[in-house]
């Protein structure tokens, strides 16, 4: 037996079929596992009330990670003879072997985990990343999912996290502002003006009456501005109360008989984010 077969002999166990069906077993297992943390979950959290579902979605890729790494170190004690030379040695050259072979995708999985510990965004935030804006679904070691209002999924590697800003409009937390936008005539009485349109989101039946509602304004060259600042019962509300509050208040402006402005420049009349 030459040096190389003494190596092996000395770094790995003898395998046979009882080794084969544990290892088997343990890759099914932590599948059946993972599978079930990513899809129950989140299925458990939708009967649970809203505040629990965002304290409770966070700890999903949490989860999923310590399983697979459970599996795997698990899997490691049976094939590998476990002294420390022998994980010294294995690990050294699968570090190696793997961070030539998958740097790209390594880059994600260590900006997945990074992602794990800082928090810039979990399920269950509504978060805008590049020219995507929606709800964060799953996160995995890849990369996260997010659905858009349009019901669209978008796949986001980690990767692209380095270097992109991520605008996250709650951050775990149930309560997310929107922003409804107005632009009238500056010929008007303001303070009449301000109170309807705090009147339009007082009322409206998405709107979260334990925060605040505020209407700030300024005056631009071409009229007068107006923001809406509130909260819905839910963030998944947020399209449906910004739509509520717009009708609203643009009926509270033709009670008043307040004209509408007429900007020089293209202008958006709502925001989800603050």
């Amino acid at each position: 037996m030459d040096d190389a077969e003494q190596t092996l002999v000395r770094i790995f166990n003898e395998l046979g079929w009882r080794e084969a069906a544990e290892i088997a077993a343990i890759v099914i297992v932590a599948w059946a596992l993972t599978t079930a943390v990513q899809r129950g979950l989140p299925w458990l959290t939708e009967r649970f009330h809203r505040a629990k579902r965002h304290r409770i979605l966070p700890f999903v890729p949490v989860l999923k990670m310590v399983i697979l790494v459970g599996a795997l170190a698990i899997t490691l004690s049976i094939v590998i003879r476990p002294t420390v030379e022998n994980m010294v040695t294995i690990l050294g050259a699968s570090a190696i072997a793997i961070g030539f072979a998958f740097r790209d995708y390594l880059s994600g999985v260590v900006a997945g985990v990074v992602a794990v510990f800082e928090r810039p965004h979990r399920p269950g935030d509504w978060v805008r990343i590049g020219d995507a804006y929606g709800e964060v679904t799953k996160e995995g070691l890849r990369g996260l999912e997010m659905v858009t209002p349009d019901d669209t999924r978008v796949l986001i590697p980690h990767s692209k996290l380095w270097d992109t800003a991520i605008y996250n409009a709650n951050a775990g937390s149930r309560e997310l502002m929107c922003v409804v936008r107005f632009f009238v005539d500056p010929r008007h009485d303001a303070a009449a003006v301000r109170s309807a349109l705090y009147d339009a989101a007082l009322t409206s039946p998405y709107v979260q009456l334990e925060l605040p509602i505020t209407v700030v304004l300024w005056e631009e060259p071409w009229g007068t501005h107006y923001r809406v600042k509130a909260y819905p019962v839910d963030a998944r509300q947020q399209f449906q109360f910004i739509s509520d509050v717009t009708v609203r208040g643009k009926a509270a402006l033709a009670a008043l008989g307040v004209a509408p402005a007429v900007p020089s420049v293209s202008v958006a009349t709502a925001e989800p984010l603050p």
